[in-house]
């Protein structure tokens, strides 16, 4: 039979949602006032079970304390959250600076981000690694989109190939981080879908390789940087604010904000097949949100 001690631990840690190592630390904290607690009331007549019961009772709810602890370790400094930012606004300097066309200086970007992203995970899992995964995994996305535009008979061979390896990449790290927390699985999906909601407003297949869709990307750059400023705002506000529920909406914001710029830039002009792409990308990526959201209420 499990102890009310055990039972109250086990709600405790799972409402928890903060690193493991700090969670793991302040259970055994925990677990250690509960149990002078239920020795005391022992020692004055009451069996083991009525002074379990006591002492966990005395404490309160155990979701009640454990969103009391995540708001005392949930902030991040400015300087995890200025670093969490940083990747959205170097891409969002590319487009400014009108780099992103040139294959050094995206090489070099591309290579920064793999290094700090296995740095990151290999270190803990610090908060502020979750935004350079979606980078890392970028390659997968627009591998992805590209294999759309082979000839049929070699896109399915490609695809056979290729996706059961990218999903089985995708949903290993997907499992990690959402295991930690699911906002962190948003937090770290939001530039893999920015990126695919643009390129799907721009078409599909040898639809996009026929048309002059660097052109087109140009032409909207203003919106793509305005895209990814808002993702870097997003991911500002996420780290540095307590509440739970806050964290929620501001990751609730950059969909929004990426929905209103590709209608504007295309000027409503997208197609079924761009909207149908559209609306996927923002709902994979409210998802996660919406989860935490119901399990937070």
């Amino acid at each position: 039979m499990v102890s009310s001690i055990s039972h109250y631990l086990h709600r405790f840690k799972a409402s928890l949602k903060i690193d493991h190592t700090i969670r793991d630390g302040v259970a055994a904290e925990l677990y250690a006032h509960l149990e002078d607690k239920s020795r005391e009331l022992e020692e004055n007549g009451l069996s083991k079970e009525e002074a379990s019961k006591i002492a966990v009772q005395s404490l309160g709810s155990p979701e009640l304390i454990a969103e009391q602890i995540y708001e005392t370790h949930a902030q991040g400094s400015w300087k995890e959250a200025i670093f969490s930012a940083l990747p959205h606004l170097l891409v969002a300097l590319l487009f400014t600076s009108y780099y992103w066309q040139n294959i050094v200086y995206v090489s070099i970007i591309l290579a920064l981000t793999v290094g700090i992203a296995i740095y990151g995970w290999h270190r803990g899992k610090p908060i502020w690694l979750f935004p350079w995964l979606g980078y890392y995994l970028m390659p997968v996305v627009v591998t992805g989109i590209l294999l759309l535009s082979l000839p049929q008979g070699w896109g399915w061979i490609a695809a056979l190939i290729y996706i059961p390896l990218a999903l089985f990449v995708f949903i290993h790290i997907v499992r990690q981080t959402a295991r930690r927390d699911w906002l962190y699985a948003s937090l770290m999906l939001a530039p893999m879908l920015v990126t695919f909601t643009w390129f799907s407003s721009l078409g599909r297949g040898n639809e996009l390789l026929a048309s002059d869709w660097t052109a087109r990307l140009q032409t909207n750059a203003l919106w793509i940087v305005i895209s990814f400023i808002a993702l870097a705002a997003a991911t500002i506000a996420f780290i540095r604010l307590k509440p739970r529920r806050y964290k929620i909406i501001s990751l609730l914001i950059p969909p929004l904000v990426v929905l209103f710029s590709v209608i504007t830039a295309s000027r409503g002009n997208i197609g079924s097949w761009g909207w149908l792409l559209l609306l996927f990308s923002l709902s994979a990526f409210a998802i996660p949100v919406w989860m935490q959201a119901r399990a937070y209420q």
